[in-house]
């Protein structure tokens, strides 16, 4: 028997008023907003052995406190974390009955730099043997460089308001032995005077001396910046290799913690890397403080009572959306009161339904402005889904009247990839084909968050088929375009990572990358009529193009997602080519 939004109740956190009350008087309003969950839990790491401590959730970090409550310690940050591994074990150190039910969650991670010192050897060194030393009391020190103010607001936003940023300190390089320890050779001193007498042969000596004193100090900073990229690249490479382990033992067959943890560093890895992009982070990254709860309240309540005015023109719709989409990106408050208000959320379902999967059904021709209200109504959906979880109302929303939402939105957001060839003869034919190709970008994105949230409901209750990853399949067979919008999603991947121009992928396509190969990875592992289908079509061609090689080529290594996106492509050719 299918379950109602109220009986999910599991998959949001617990809350305990002692601690609750703690982190509202010690932390920041900042921080304490984007505090996801929170659970006790025995921890070990290297330096806490067999501790019962509380694990406190955020957006961007583990935190610990002691139980009862005392102090917050950051325990890991997500940036630094290489993988979050449930392990399948039963620790000693637990009775018998808590063995049983415990959960074991090991991070693997990147411990945090130690603090570096004042300057680089190697600039000291030069200094001291190239330039004359002044004084002490005339030395400059480090000062810190001020950063222009940046306004990512647009003009005319509802929303707009000015922002200062944090002062960035310039970086202080670490400090190294001295050189003869490295097996190098001293570069000889120029001389300290000059001849104290003129004559033709002390010219030409001193001209020697000169030409051999400006030879030795090129010879000397060539060195000098060989060494420089060697040792940082040693030092990169010692910090790669240097990896450290946290472990989390929740007590209780029902937690959540390692739900929350999946779906926070997913998310995580997706924003950091988005915000490499300057345009991306240029109009979308902005405080989460920067407007009061109040205040954003209110425009949402506004926005959302223009947006579902009766007679509304598309035109206007469109405005609208652009609005709150943008919003959305930046006020993680105005996502939290999307879900509290279902009206604007089956608003924008039935949009889609009308404004798509109507014209399928009656001409089977997209026109532009279809397309492109389509595609907004998408991408405005998908952000609403991010960080937001927790939300009561959104499970409410979503799991009532046994996921009759979900499927509607399912089922619209599936279209015919091939929808544009058949309006041939137009002027717009690479138009319509490039407004489509992004709409199906857009969807790609958001039935990665809506299978997100399959894997969770499927974790929470694995005997329950509701709203799985199985269920949202199961939604999906019947429709008459779902083949082809899957082979459209395998042919992009093959497409990108077949790409031999040399180029790398920007951070938004490195996004949709990842996305991509989670939805292709899920139809692999959950619809056995998907699996044959991709096996038949893409086999050979994921067996040469799609390899962990061709992403790392693709990616650039520094990007948060590049290893995750690397581990999904060797999960996929595993089972591609399974028999």
């Amino acid at each position: 028997m299918a379950r109602s939004g109220s009986e999910f109740l599991p998959l949001l956190p617990r809350r305990n008023a002692r601690l609750d009350s703690f982190l509202k008087r010690n932390t920041e309003r900042a921080l304490y907003e984007r505090i996801r969950t929170y659970e006790p839990c025995v921890v070990v790491s290297d330096v806490i052995n067999k501790v019962y401590m509380y694990a406190v959730l955020s957006d961007e970090r583990v935190y610990l406190t002691e139980y009862p409550p005392r102090a917050l310690t950051t325990a890991v940050s997500f940036g630094r974390v290489r993988d979050i591994q449930l392990v399948k074990d039963l620790p000693d150190f637990l009775s018998t009955k808590d063995r049983e039910r415990c959960q074991h969650i090991r991070f693997t991670y990147v411990p945090e730099k130690p603090p570096q010192k004042e300057r680089d050897w190697l600039q000291r060194k030069k200094k001291e043997e190239l330039l004359p030393v002044a004084p002490p009391s005339r030395r400059a020190s480090h000062c810190p460089i001020k950063t222009q103010d940046l306004k990512g607001y647009p003009a005319d936003s509802r929303w707009k308001k000015e922002e200062l940023h944090p002062l960035l300190k310039t970086t202080r390089s670490a400090s190294c032995p001295d050189p003869e320890t490295l097996g190098l050779l001293r570069i000889p001193h120029p001389p300290s005077q000059a001849p104290s007498s003129y004559s033709p042969s002390s010219s030409s000596s001193a001209s020697d001396e000169s030409l051999k004193t400006a030879e030795s100090s090129q010879v000397t900073r060539r060195i000098g910046s060989i060494l420089t990229r060697l040792l940082r690249r040693d030092r990169v490479n010692i910090d790669e290799e240097r990896e450290a382990e946290l472990h989390l033992y929740a007590v209780s067959q029902t937690s959540t913690l390692y739900l929350h943890l999946q779906s926070s560093w997913n998310s995580f890895i997706i924003k950091s890397t988005l915000l490499l992009d300057p345009l991306y982070r240029r109009r979308c990254t902005a405080s989460s403080d920067s407007i009061s709860g109040e205040r954003t309240a209110h425009l949402f309540a506004q926005l959302s009572s223009e947006l579902l005015q009766d007679g509304i023109t598309e035109e206007n719709m469109y405005l609208l959306l652009q609005e709150l989409r943008t919003a959305a990106h930046r006020n993680i408050t105005l996502r939290k009161l999307f879900w509290r208000s279902s009206k604007v959320f089956i608003f924008l379902v039935q949009t889609l339904e009308e404004c798509l999967h109507s014209c399928q059904s009656l001409t089977g021709v997209y026109t532009t402005d279809q397309l492109l209200l389509s595609t907004l109504t998408v991408q405005t959906l998908a952000i609403m889904f991010r960080e937001t979880e927790v939300e009561s109302a959104r499970s409410s929303l979503l799991f009532a009247k046994k996921g009759a939402l979900i499927s509607r939105l399912l089922l619209a957001l599936i279209c015919d990839p091939d929808g544009e060839k058949r309006s041939r003869g137009s002027a717009s034919d690479s138009e319509l084909q490039a407004l489509l190709s992004e709409y199906l970008d857009a969807a790609c994105s958001l039935l990665f968050e809506l299978l997100l949230l399959g894997f969770e409901t499927s974790r929470c209750f694995p005997g329950d088929n509701f709203v799985s990853v199985s269920w949202i399949f199961r939604v999906l067979q019947p429709h008459p375009h779902l083949l082809s919008f899957i082979r459209h999603q395998g042919q992009q991947l093959v497409q990108v990572l077949s790409d031999q121009d040399g180029s790398t992928l920007s951070p938004v396509e490195s996004v949709l990358l990842f996305q991509r190969c989670r939805l292709l990875l899920a139809c692999l592992q959950y619809n056995n009529h998907l699996d044959q289908h991709l096996k038949l079509h893409f086999r050979e061609e994921f067996r040469y193009f799609v390899t962990p090689s061709s992403v790392e080529e693709r990616l650039q290594p520094h990007y948060p997602i590049c290893r995750p996106t690397v581990r999904l492509v060797q999960c996929i050719l595993t089972l591609i080519q399974s028999r």
